[in-house]
């Protein structure tokens, strides 16, 4: 919360507000719409009733400091109707909403008050912290950068970026930031040791985690996110005994938590105790599961067989998720760079651009390339086993160079329109710089093992700026997996997941952006020489060793037979599929589709064209 910095001083209660009239802002605030959300941008207060709702401002403070919300709730109203850009109203106004639990209306609020106050710190973080809490981490990054602009010295800007780049799946720059508030506090404050510990577990640096949280409970033992996030490490490390310990003495602080609930069936569901898994998430009625709760119990009763069941709370997960987040399939978004790709990379524009030439003096990108859910998991684990190959795990810097590919040309055009600039005198080596700024941020990251050729990158649709990728690593190996289109959808259904311009929403969604990107990689296909091979799921799980023979041959490895034992792989991916790479290929989801074939009826005239190309059939 924001300190108002107020004087306290005796003020009685005031009664409740009565309910907003129909005119009222739609957002919640409580405020007039013409006052609010639809203001007047040229709208100026008078002097006069500036003065005024300034004098009503301080005695709304001085009632919100004495706990009188009621009162201080009406009071700023008042003062925001006679000047609706009063921050120090608007301040008031968003803790009171934040206090009744009017999410929306407090967000709302805390919004304007930043615009109006660029350089308000306390407003910035605090909507940092509130965005991030809605999951909202692309808004809340900005405003957590921009606290850390206004005030690069402060823990608290640096611990927002920490979290939120964690969660994010940037982990390794988050680490930076929460290493700068260790500095910076010169206190080893046992939650942000926590907090770090969970950042190098989504990292793989599964000891240095378990370190930090032996630190942090030694310095506050019962605090329910610590002793929560250690048993997911155990969980995820194979240690399932130290997991259940975890998990028993968080349940004796949270005994109801939903994600407790989930960690737990995970745990037990992996110890192939899948009915004690199934009770551990039972409330009488799937009424009172959250979203990651029915995925979780639809994926126990897959395995039990039980598929319509399975498919009834993949159902409810999602229709839940679409009415908590309000997000759903950006369909025109996705056509639209799908469009302006297929448009820009044809072969006579291609021949424009200088030759980008590899690296010989640093380890090169081996990018695997897939639709979520199509077995890149497995692949990188596969591959990483090898000595000379180290795990990169999802890196975002072609998208991050696809983003800033204007900027850094100074084109006034975004991308892909923006590497026409590449065509200019002053920037016939771009792509070579495009090439440098990648891998000098793979060094930065340090996920090159010693005595590596080569680094893994399975960013999931990757595919999807294929064509930069193939400009500025000619050479390098592009691994595309394949699975069967039906058991690709079915998958991302009973999963949450956010890449593809939110797809995996809805079943359709999901189809038709898969459709989607695959017709982008037969259009590159057809346009460019590309290094690439295509490996069947279905063929690794037949023949893992014949198929890495083929992969490695093709990478220019040596074959190793540690690659074929990936099991024995002690790397901890963070994906969901960081259980299943822990045991031996199995064949247990290979056509998984066919037990769901009348719920996937509505997808298959989607995929049907892609399927016929893959050589797929129902």
């Amino acid at each position: 919360m924001m300190d108002m910095h107020v004087e306290a001083e005796r003020i009685e209660p005031a009664a409740a507000t009565s309910p907003p009239a129909p005119n009222f802002c739609a957002c919640g605030s409580g405020l007039r719409a013409r006052r609010c959300c639809d203001l007047e941008p040229s709208y100026v207060a008078p002097p006069e009733a500036r003065d005024a709702a300034e004098r009503l401002a301080k005695k709304a403070g001085k009632a919100l400091a004495n706990g009188h919300f009621a009162m201080a709730e009406r009071q700023s109203l008042e003062a925001l109707e006679k000047a609706p850009r009063l921050c120090a109203a608007l301040a008031i106004l968003y803790q009171v909403r934040r206090h009744g639990g009017a999410d929306q209306a407090a967000l709302t609020l805390l919004q304007r008050v930043v615009e109006l106050e660029p350089n308000n710190i306390e407003a910035t973080q605090e909507l940092a912290m509130l965005l991030f809490q809605k999951g909202d981490l692309s808004a809340a990054e900005h405003q957590a950068r921009n606290a850390i602009r206004l005030a690069p010295s402060h823990p608290r800007s640096h611990n927002l970026m920490g979290m939120i780049l964690t969660e994010a799946q940037r982990p390794h720059i988050g680490e930076h930031h929460y290493r700068r508030v260790l500095e910076l506090s010169g206190d080893r404050d046992p939650i942000l040791l926590a907090n770090l510990a969970w950042n190098l577990k989504c990292q793989g640096r599964i000891a240095e985690a378990r370190q930090l949280y032996v630190q942090s409970t030694q310095a506050a033992p019962e605090v329910f996110q610590t002793l929560f996030g250690w048993g997911q490490l155990e969980e995820a490390d194979g240690n399932f005994a130290e997991a259940r310990e975890k998990f028993d003495r968080a349940a004796k602080l949270r005994p109801d938590d939903p994600g407790l609930k989930v960690a737990r069936a995970t745990l037990l569901a992996r110890q192939g105790k899948l009915a004690d898994a199934l009770c551990a998430l039972e409330t009488g009625t799937d009424a009172g599961l959250d979203s990651n709760m029915l995925l979780e119990k639809g994926r126990i009763l897959d395995k039990l067989a039980r598929y319509d069941e399975a498919f009834a709370c993949f159902d409810a997960a999602k229709s839940q998720a679409r009415a908590l987040t309000g997000k759903s399939y950006l369909e025109r978004e996705a056509r639209d760079m799908a469009d302006r790709l297929r448009n820009f990379f044809v072969g006579e524009r291609l021949r424009l651009f200088a030759p980008c030439t590899p690296r010989e003096d640093r380890p090169q990108p081996i990018f695997i390339l897939g639709f979520p859910r199509s077995g890149t998991t497995l692949m990188e684990q596969a591959l990483s086993s090898h000595p000379r190959i180290s795990a990169g795990d999802e890196l975002p810097f072609i998208n991050e160079c696809a983003d800033s590919i204007g900027r850094w040309f100074g084109s006034p055009l975004s991308y892909p329109e923006a590497l026409a600039e590449l065509w200019m005198g002053d920037n016939r080596q771009g792509l070579e710089e495009l090439r440098d700024i990648y891998l000098r941020k793979a060094q930065l990251r340090g996920i090159v093992e010693p005595g590596s050729a080569h680094f893994t990158d399975k960013m999931p649709l990757n595919e999807t700026h294929l064509g930069l990728i193939a400009c500025m690593f000619p050479r390098s190996p592009l691994i595309h997996l394949l699975r069967h289109p039906l058991d690709v959808v079915l998958s991302v259904y009973s999963h949450h997941l956010t890449h593809g311009y939110f797809c995996a929403f809805e079943l359709e969604t999901i189809a038709r952006h898969y459709v989607l990107v695959m017709d982008l990689v037969h259009h590159y296909r057809a346009q460019m020489a590309l290094r690439y091979l295509p490996v069947r799921y279905e063929d690794m799980v037949d023949d893992v060793a014949g198929n890495l023979h083929r992969i490695l041959d093709f990478v220019g490895e040596p074959f190793d037979e540690r690659c074929v034992n990936f099991q024995e792989n002690r790397r901890v991916p963070h994906t969901p599929s960081y259980a299943q790479v822990t045991e031996k290929v199995y064949d247990r989801s290979r056509y998984r589709y066919r037990h769901y074939l009348k719920h996937l009826e509505p997808v298959i005239p989607i995929l049907e064209p892609v399927m016929d190309r893959l050589g797929y059939s129902v």
